[in-house]
């Protein structure tokens, strides 16, 4: 059976664009980068101002009438036939793979089956629906990379970055140890068992400066909160970027390819 997920629209002329709210709240500079990606690829982008969060902390956690109620509000935010981008693996994997058994004997499950299934983690859109070409205007550099575990086992979007920077002439991406192990996020995980993940995240930032790389870049906010605020409180030599804002410096000649 072919996953609905690799079963790819046509290039369309408008998406809807939904934020997330780590990227609301700390890492807007992502979210305008997907924006702009997406503006020079051709595509009208939508940003219904009414999007709140997607529901995930509170289902996840097991409070699924809460996380209904919060979820209920995105459902009429995207009334035209458009995809639906979001620049996160876990928010995107929430909407995708939950919102459906979620609503489900609600009245609402059809429409929340019709915009699970329009809605796309943004590299995934980028790479296989844009069929996005880069070029890469910076300077050489070696960096890694982290695929959240909603990326990597909800979305099936393991390959996509790597990819996506694999059209990078300048940037050497190297490959850490057990790239498929989480970073210790999570969500609520971080904040209901503190020392679990503080213990996950500690190798995390190990594995990945241990492949030489004094940057990574995730498609998550959480992940990229998580690791790069563990290695500088514990003054670790790496950095952290959103690949969003990596792919959009490296590639857009009005700021040279700054990265």
């Amino acid at each position: 059976m072919v996953d609905p997920i690799k079963v790819y629209p046509p290039k369309p002329t408008h998406v809807y664009f939904y934020a997330t709210c780590l990227i609301d709240m700390f890492y807007p500079d992502a979210g305008m980068a997907g924006i702009q990606l997406l503006e020079r690829e051709g595509i009208k982008v939508c940003f219904p101002e009414d999007q709140t969060c997607c529901g995930q902390p509170a289902y996840t956690s097991g409070y699924h009438d809460e996380a209904r109620v919060v979820a209920k509000a995105q459902l009429d935010l995207f009334p035209e036939n458009w995809p639906i981008v979001v620049p996160s693996g876990s928010c995107g994997g929430m909407i995708r793979k939950h919102y459906p058994d979620l609503f489900k004997h609600t009245g609402q499950e059809a429409k929340a089956s019709e915009i699970a299934a329009r809605t796309w983690e943004l590299t995934d859109f980028l790479l296989n629906v844009c069929h996005i070409k880069l070029r890469d205007l910076g300077q050489p550099t070696t960096l890694a990379m982290h695929t959240s575990c909603s990326a990597r086992r909800e979305m099936g979007i393991a390959e996509v970055g790597p990819k996506l920077l694999g059209q990078l002439s300048n940037v050497n991406l190297v490959e850490q140890v057990r790239a498929e192990e989480c970073c210790g996020f999570g969500g609520t995980f971080a904040v209901r068992h503190p020392e679990i993940s503080g213990a996950m995240v500690s190798e995390k930032v190990d594995t990945l400066t241990d492949t030489g790389a004094s940057e990574f870049v995730t498609t998550d906010c959480g992940c990229l909160m998580n690791i790069a605020g563990y290695a500088e409180k514990n003054r670790k030599p790496l950095a952290g970027q959103h690949i969003l804002s990596f792919l959009w410096e490296r590639t857009d000649s009005g700021n040279g390819g700054k990265s």
